[in-house]
């Protein structure tokens, strides 16, 4: 498998594509290595320029990959446009929920035999509007035949419940129909993920549509992966506390060794020795923040699963058993005081406990994890390690696991940016199924040789995928 390129608008997500998936350029080709690592917006190129300043034609194109950006029309980013603007229906406002229309000009112009699209359910879903049937048409009117379903990314060996929105079509004249992959692990998934995804079905409008149920899992399939599974051989990471500043390293470059006092999990193994991205003693990317006084205690007490509302009842226990000690010993601070007030932000986070239930989370090891958001560097709080010694959100490395990022994956940017990257990804694991289950069915079916590419999605643009073949 060959990559040709890519399009991404992250000038850190771009650096990380070019570094991990064309830095075998090297000193041969400084412009072609500089063009690989360019952000760039999808809505000011010209498609054949693109493959052209890649050192290639529209015949070289073999498959294009990508996915729309979410925020517009995942619950959460509605959420926040919402609170932005002020307004119910700002998301259908977002000019990042019209892009699709400019990768659907990238497929008319360059005419791959096959194409994949991510996003999340909601798509079904947009204003009224099931976008995902409108994909359809418009490819089908480029001479495509087109499926898409619902995929939870835990089916496909990936420790996490992630469930996405998959749009595969191929070239009519290939003479072959899309169809998706069958699981490889079986797990039970919460309530919540099927609720959302009966909401998302029963809103699409789905009388003659394109849409498949998933494939059931095959027979034998083994356990879902999870968090210890993903975890659980990484070194044990306790951040200083009382830092002036939150963080405490940010290096992503450091490399650390592995733990060697705990089995070795598959998925781990997995992890350390996938091909062209092993990773042997040492692990890069093991980096966090500190965490507070405060949040250091809560983190230690909490139960695995526990959730905020957990978090601040038993912060409210804590502070009211402080108040007790200080009265009995004749120091408890007035009602209304400074002194009051500060002790009670000493013991209880600010957040409203019926709001964001899940702003806080602590991960079960015994369970897939669930979803990592894009937003996860500014709310790192939604996964917070089991292990109460280390008491502390997770690092970047453990967010590139539960996502299913191999070892010598290497991320650049800051620590914000790395999580967000990771958070905005297609999990490899589930890149990987796909991409081999559309390479079996065209060699099998018309004996093409066409190659795949493993390409993230970002929230603010669309990063194109064009393969090349392999012979």
């Amino acid at each position: 498998m060959y990559s040709l390129g890519g399009v991404e608008i992250d000038a850190d997500a771009a650096r990380c594509y070019a570094l991990n998936f064309h830095d075998e350029l090297g000193q041969a080709s400084l412009d072609l290595k500089a063009a690989m690592a360019r952000p760039r917006d999808i809505t000011q190129l010209d498609p054949h320029a693109l493959v052209a300043e890649y050192g290639c034609s529209a015949a070289d194109v073999d498959m294009i990959v990508g996915g729309p950006p979410c925020p517009t029309f995942a619950r959460i980013g509605r959420a926040k446009l919402r609170q932005v603007h002020g307004r119910d229906d700002a998301f259908l406002h977002d000019p990042r929920g019209g892009l699709y229309v400019h990768y659907l000009e990238f497929v008319e112009a360059l005419q791959p035999v096959a194409l994949l699209m991510e996003n999340v359910p909601e798509i079904l879903n947009y204003g009224g509007r099931n976008v995902a049937e409108e994909i359809c048409q418009a490819l089908e009117a480029l001479g495509y035949r087109c499926a898409y379903s619902l995929l939870n990314a835990l089916h496909y060996g990936v420790p996490q419940l992630r469930q996405r929105f998959i749009l595969v079509a191929v070239h009519q004249a290939a003479g072959v129909l899309p169809s998706f992959p069958v699981p490889t692990c079986e797990g039970q998934l919460p309530v919540g993920y099927g609720s959302a995804r009966a909401a998302a079905l029963s809103t699409a409008g789905l009388t003659a549509s394109h849409y498949v149920e998933a494939p059931r899992p095959a027979s034998g399939a083994r356990p879902a992966a999870t968090v210890a599974d993903a975890l659980g051989d990484l070194p044990i990471l306790t951040p200083r506390r009382g830092c002036t500043s939150r963080r405490f390293a940010t290096d992503l470059s450091a490399a650390v060794a592995y733990r060697c006092d705990v089995p070795l999990s598959e998925y781990a193994r997995r992890m350390r020795q996938w091909r062209c991205f092993e990773a042997h003693s040492t692990v890069t990317a093991h980096v966090t923040r500190t965490v507070s006084e405060r949040d250091d205690r809560l983190f230690r007490l909490l139960n695995p699963g526990d959730q905020y509302p957990d978090a601040h009842a038993l912060a409210v226990e804590l502070y009211s058993a402080e108040l007790r000690r200080l009265d009995l010993v004749g120091q408890a601070p007035e009602p209304g005081s400074d002194e009051h007030d500060a002790l009670l932000r000493r013991y209880v986070p600010p957040y409203d406990a019926t709001k964001f239930p899940n702003k806080w989370r602590k991960l079960a090891p015994h369970e897939p994890s669930r979803t990592l958001m894009a937003h996860l560097g500014k709310d790192t709080y939604s996964h917070i390690h089991y292990d109460s010694a280390q008491a502390r959100m997770i690092s970047v490395r453990e967010a590139a696991r539960l996502q299913s990022f191999p070892d010598g994956f290497l991320f650049t940017g800051g620590l914000n940016s790395a999580l967000r990257q990771i958070g905005n990804a297609v999990p490899p694991l589930l890149a990987s199924a796909l991409a081999a289950r559309i390479l079996a069915t065209l060699r099998t079916e018309t004996g093409t040789s066409a190659s795949a590419l493993r390409v993230s999605r970002q929230e603010d643009g669309i990063r194109m995928a064009i393969s090349i073949p392999t012979g």
